[in-house]
Formats: structure tokens, C-alpha cells, sequence
């Protein structure tokens, strides 16, 4: 079977947002693969290693340095990689189009995308696949199994989790808790650099993107500064109280 993991290139949690006109700036900035994203691969090489014959294809669509991240799941242990170079953003619809595409191309039987990309925040991504693809989709997967064809797991559901049964093929969004990721190795660092990763352009695809964005900014929060005075502990419960009612208006 062939298993595809997406990826993401994201700003490191440690970096501050810049922006330049009117745009987040990445220039000289740390980039990471997703974490969202570093469990599916996981999954998909622990997949791999409890006995299932699998390839495991890491994907991704963006610029050309998105390689640096691809290169991170090779050094994982992925196979090859494909990167399907995109100098426009893609919103996750126009994005799904590329997927399925690749899925179709490469004869996969499961995917592994986040479940919530760090960087637009969205969880789209998966079930548009999945919905393009016709396939069956389990999200928020908090634990999984592969036995033969089937897939057998445990996810998040609204009052708490439910286990479930999947035949394949499948999209599977992952999520904190599925596993433990690992950290590449400086042997398999280096032969990651020797693995192929096969480039192609986004316009083979035929896609555009539905969402166009015009501008970006950062969210501040200003501070009131509002000192509460303890020494009279009545008191201060009522000013305190007044701050979070007519001012933060937190309360009713």
C-alpha cells in the first residue's frame, strides 16, 4: 500500500510574527514542519514498522523552501517525498484539488493530513480531500490500528470519543496524543539528503485559488493597566468585579 503524509512548512512557535507590507513576513525567520503534520508521518512509519508492506510519500505545496521540511520527513524515515512548487498561497479547497490529484496519480489507500493547520488555522483541509476523493474520512484521531485493509481507532467526538472502524482507502486527520514523534537522527539526517523528492509545478494541476487574500495583520491586545489594591479585600473584590463587568465586559 501507499500511504501519503501532507506537510506544511510553518513559522517556529519560538519566532515573532513580522509583517512587511501588509504581508507576514518569513524572511530570516525559522521555519518548521506543522506539528499537526509530524504525527501523521509518525503514524504512518509506525504503520510501516508493525507490518504493513507501505511507502510512505511525504507531500507538499508551496515554494521552494518548503524542501527543507520535506527533508525533515525523509530524515523521519519517508520514502520520497513530492513537492509541488506554488508561489501563491493556496486556501484549503483549491489546495484539496492537488491532493486528490496526487492520491489518484500515486494509487495511495491513506492519507494523513493535521487536523488544524497552524498557520491558517483551518480544519478543512482533510474532509475536502477526503470528499474529492469519495473516500471515507476519521478525524481527530487520538489512537489507530491497521488490520489488513481496515483501519481500527479512537477519535474526539463532541462529549468524548468514540472508537471506529474504517475500511481503506481513507483520509485520516491527526492530532496531539496519536503518538510521540521522533527526532531524525544524524545517519538518517544524511541520507535523507540522497532520497529523491520529485519536483513538479502547481500548474499541471489545473488549480486556482477560491480565496484570494488581500491584506494580513497581527492581533494586538492593549493592556488597561488597572492596578487592584488588596489590602481591603471587599473592596478590591468589587473594583475587580467592575473591571471585568463595565470594562472588560468578560461578565454580566
Amino acid at each position: 500500500m501507499r500511504i501519503l503524509c501532507l506537510i506544511r512548512q510553518v513559522l517556529d512557535a519560538e519566532e515573532n510574527v513580522r509583517l512587511n507590507a501588509g504581508a507576514v513576513d518569513l524572511e530570516s525567520c525559522r521555519l518548521v514542519m506543522d506539528t499537526m503534520d509530524e504525527y501523521g508521518v509518525e503514524e504512518a512509519l509506525r504503520l510501516r514498522e508493525g507490518g504493513a508492506e507501505a511507502e510512505v510519500v511525504a507531500v507538499a505545496v508551496g515554494p521552494a523552501r518548503v524542501e527543507e521540511a520535506l527533508r525533515t520527513a525523509l530524515a523521519m524515515g519517508a520514502d520520497r517525498a513530492v513537492l509541488v512548487e506554488a508561489d501563491a498561497a493556496l486556501d484549503p479547497i483549491a489546495l484539496s484539488s492537488v491532493i486528490a490529484q496526487i492520491a489518484t496519480q500515486e494509487e495511495a489507500q491513506l492519507i494523513f493530513t493535521g487536523g488544524q493547520q497552524a498557520d491558517w488555522d483551518s480544519q478543512a483541509l482533510g474532509a475536502a480531500v477526503a470528499e474529492r476523493l469519495h473516500w471515507a474520512q476519521a478525524t481527530w484521531t487520538s489512537k489507530l490500528a491497521l488490520e489488513g485493509t481496515t483501519l481500527r481507532g479512537r477519535h474526539d467526538a463532541d462529549e468524548g470519543a468514540e472508537t471506529f472502524e474504517v475500511a481503506l482507502p481513507a483520509v485520516v486527520t491527526t492530532q496531539q496524543g496519536l503518538n510521540e514523534p521522533r527526532y531524525p537522527t544524524l545517519p538518517n539526517i544524511m541520507k535523507a539528503k540522497r532520497k529523491d523528492i520529485r519536483r513538479r509545478t502547481v500548474a499541471e494541476f489545473n488549480v486556482a485559488p477560491k480565496v484570494k487574500v488581500l491584506n494580513q495583520e497581527i492581533q494586538v491586545k492593549q493592556r488597561l493597566n488597572k492596578v487592584v489594591d488588596g489590602k481591603d479585600a471587599a473592596a478590591a473584590a468589587a473594583q475587580l468585579v467592575h473591571f471585568l463587568r463595565e470594562e472588560a465586559k468578560v461578565i454580566a
